[in-house]
């Protein structure tokens, strides 16, 4: 009977040696530094096990032991709470480290720049390309709704969430400059901000020209002269997807369509691009100016006159310098 209880206290002594080693093996493994050489990003589907994860670590060098990972976060009772999601893992992170990644929620921080000046069309096809973003662009209301900004998002993200957020900055945008705007301007709403605003938009890429530009047109609406803006022409003639890719004509200037400011008085009834914050403020800002007549410089900017006599002599000089090009 002693000989048995000594082999059984033997026995158990041993296997409690063994399993503590194998503890503390795994505790090593679990924690030491990763095999992985360089930072890398992995995406974890929605829906993903950890036995699947484990193997996903394992295939991008995250960990070199999918098994070991698995008993970690078992030990650590997280089965359930590893994110799906986009997340950035260091070099050498350790099984564990990469486990509190999971764990954490904190995924990768993407970011979508939305240039001023785009259409609604063209700002929904730069979100069907944008990567990371996932179901459809919802029908939008109306042109000129969305702010041009850039937007930070996470993987898997619905377009739509993106666009509300874009037409929400475009409300709150809006509504700041209205209620700051300069005192007796020709405007009757926000809305007739947002049309005019999208026209300056288009007009010039020169920040520093856009309260000026504006300014041209309050004097032109001020004494009943049409606005004769190009850009609202070519966003009759191609409905808004896009540039034109040629010169305008003058039967173009001609055609009777609804934005066509040389053949309609005063605003276009709706925008014609999605304006920036500048162009915003540059038309509820606008420069003080007798000015009512613009015409390109040749350098990217513009030349302002006051008569159209003037105006005559830089248009000719502009076609002068447009011609040796």
């Amino acid at each position: 009977m002693r000989r048995w209880l000594l082999r059984i206290t033997f026995t158990a002594t041993a296997l409690g040696v063994i399993l503590l080693s194998l503890f503390f093996y795994l505790t090593d493994r679990f924690t030491t530094l990763g095999p992985l050489t360089e930072p890398v990003t992995l995406i974890i589907p929605s829906g993903t096990g950890l036995g699947e994860i484990a193997e996903l670590l394992v295939q991008s060098k995250v960990v070199d032991s999918a098994m070991m990972f698995v008993l970690g976060v078992h030990y650590e009772a997280a089965t359930r709470e590893l994110q799906a999601g986009e997340y950035a893992f260091p070099a050498h992170v350790s099984a564990r480290a990469a486990m509190d990644i999971l764990r954490s929620g904190r995924t990768v921080i993407r970011r979508l720049t939305v240039p001023e000046g785009l259409t609604n069309f063209q700002v929904a096809k730069l979100l069907y390309e944008t990567e990371g973003l996932q179901g459809d662009v919802p029908p939008l209301p109306g042109e000129g709704i969305l702010l041009p900004e850039t937007y930070h998002f996470s993987w898997g993200d619905a377009r739509a969430e993106v666009v509300s957020r874009m037409h929400h900055a475009m409300r709150e945008a809006l509504r700041k400059e209205w209620d700051s705007r300069e005192p007796r301007l020709p405007l009757k709403s926000p809305q007739e901000a947002l049309i005019l605003a999208s026209i300056v938009e288009k007009e010039t890429a020169v920040a520093e020209e856009r309260p000026h530009i504006a300014a041209v047109f309050y004097n032109r609406l001020r004494r009943h002269i049409r606005l004769q803006s190009d850009p609202t022409v070519v966003y009759d003639l191609t409905g808004g997807t896009g540039p034109l890719g040629r010169t305008l004509t003058h039967e173009d200037l001609k055609q009777k369509t609804p934005s066509n400011t040389y053949m309609i008085d005063g605003l276009p009834p709706a925008p014609i691009s999605n304006p920036g914050l500048l162009a915003l403020h540059a038309v509820l800002h606008p420069a003080e100016s007798d000015d009512l007549y613009f015409v390109a410089d040749g350098s990217g900017g513009h030349v302002f006159s006051d008569t159209l006599t003037e105006h005559n002599r830089k248009v000719a000089k502009w076609r002068k310098v447009r011609d040796k090009r």
